[in-house]
C-alpha cells in the first residue's frame, strides 16, 4: 500500500505543521508513502524570473522541477528520514518513506505538459499513477470547500488547470488537508 501526499510550499508559511506532518510521514501515519515537495518561495522566484526576463513556459517548467528538487532537500533536512528517490517507481527497497527528487523530468516526459498548467499538485497525481498508489493526498495551506471535483477546485484556483485531467488518469481516491479540515475531492460535481 503507498500513498503519495503533496506537502504544498505555502506550508513554508507554517514550520511548525510542515515539521510535524514530515515527521508523521517518516513515523508511519500513512503507511509506506512517497512525499512531493511543492515548489514554495523557490517556484515564486521562477515565476518573477520569467515576468523578468521573459523566457519560455517549457524552461520556466523545467526550473520548476528545480525548485521541487530544492525543496526536496530542504524537506530532508528536516526529516533525515526521508529516502531521497528519483525514480520510485522502479525502486523495490521497502523504505518507509521516500521524498521524491523530480529532477529527472527536466529532460521531458510525454504525459506532462510543460506550462504553468502544471503544478506540483498535478505531478503528485502523475506520480501516484507511475507507483500505483492507492490515495494522493495534497496538504495545503487553506481548507478546500468540500462536495467540489477536480475542476471546480481548479476554477477557484486551488488546483493548477492541468489538476482534473490528471485526477481522471489517476482514478483514485484524492484527499486535500487543509490546517482544519481533510476534505475528499468528489469524483463529479453534482451540477
Amino acid at each position: 500500500m503507498t500513498a503519495v501526499v503533496k506537502v504544498g510550499g505555502s506550508l513554508e508559511a507554517d514550520p511548525h505543521r510542515r515539521r510535524a506532518l514530515l515527521t508523521a510521514l517518516a513515523d508511519g501515519v500513512l503507511g509506506r508513502c512517497i512525499v512531493v515537495p511543492g515548489g514554495g518561495t523557490f517556484a515564486g522566484a521562477v515565476r518573477a524570473a520569467q515576468a523578468r526576463e521573459g523566457f519560455s513556459d517549457a524552461e520556466a517548467h523545467r526550473r520548476a522541477l528545480d525548485a521541487m528538487s530544492d525543496a526536496a532537500g530542504i524537506f530532508r533536512g528536516i526529516e533525515p528520514r526521508l529516502v531521497q528517490s528519483l525514480e520510485p517507481w522502479t525502486e523495490a527497497a521497502p523504505a518507509r518513506a521516500r521524498v521524491w527528487n523530480p529532477r529527472r523530468l527536466r529532460a521531458g516526459h510525454p504525459d506532462i505538459p510543460e506550462t504553468w498548467d502544471v503544478t506540483s499538485d498535478s505531478l503528485a497525481l502523475w506520480l501516484a499513477v507511475q507507483v500505483r498508489a492507492e490515495r494522493c493526498v495534497l496538504v495545503k495551506s487553506v481548507d478546500a470547500p468540500g462536495g467540489h471535483d477536480a475542476a471546480a477546485l481548479a476554477r477557484v484556483g486551488l488546483v493548477d488547470v492541468a489538476f482534473p485531467d490528471f485526477a481522471a488518469r489517476f482514478g483514485g481516491p484524492i484527499e486535500i488537508w487543509g490546517p482544519a479540515e481533510k476534505v475528499t475531492v468528489a469524483l463529479k460535481d453534482a451540477a
